[in-house]
């Protein structure tokens, strides 16, 4: 688990020569991969792994593994803008429209609302496109957790090695998946 901090890109290198993750990991960690992505301008939990195939799987819209977003929001958000973010079917562009939230208030204040939002699949900037497209822009971005593994109180920057718990509930989540998969 590495907490990601704002201004890192999440690959191998960049063609921009931005600093990237992968410059900024200590020293001595074995050669890992991203389990999706967090972009330059958003922060929180991103998983690193050696093993290519169970990236692949925890990533896979497939998994439906839940991944949760502490997000400040430009405005104040009414109800009827809950609803929708819960019924999903906003459109995104592209023929893309998003998918139903678990969302909720946590505080409003200075003309920005922070809220959590719980998504089921990780598609290309979701989050600040959908959003955006109910007319308030992302301010802040943090990813608190993706499954059962939770950042706590990890600093930005840290990476610390998953719990064999949390490594089993992720594997659980993975087999739950591929059940109701075949059902």
């Amino acid at each position: 688990l590495y907490y990601k901090p704002l201004g890192l890109v999440t690959s191998a290198s960049d063609e921009k020569g931005r600093d990237t993750v992968f410059d900024n990991l200590p020293e001595g960690l074995p050669r890992v991969m991203p389990v999706g992505r967090l972009d330059l301008n958003s922060e929180g939990l991103l998983l690193l792994t050696d093993d290519g195939a169970l990236a692949q799987k925890l990533a896979h819209p497939s998994s439906q593994i839940p991944r949760t977003y502490r997000v400040r929001v430009g405005g104040r958000v009414a109800l009827e803008t809950l609803e929708k973010l819960r019924g999903g079917g906003i459109v995104l562009g592209d023929d893309e429209t998003s998918d139903p939230w678990q969302v909720t208030v946590d505080a409003e204040s200075g003309g920005h609302t922070w809220l959590t939002a719980v998504l089921h699949r990780g598609r290309w900037r979701e989050v600040r496109r959908t959003f955006e497209a109910c007319g308030h822009p992302v301010r802040r971005l943090i990813r608190t957790h993706f499954g059962p593994v939770a950042l706590e109180d990890q600093p930005k920057g840290a990476v610390r090695n998953l719990r064999a718990r949390e490594l089993r509930a992720l594997r659980n989540m993975l087999a739950q998946g591929r059940k109701q998969a075949k059902e």
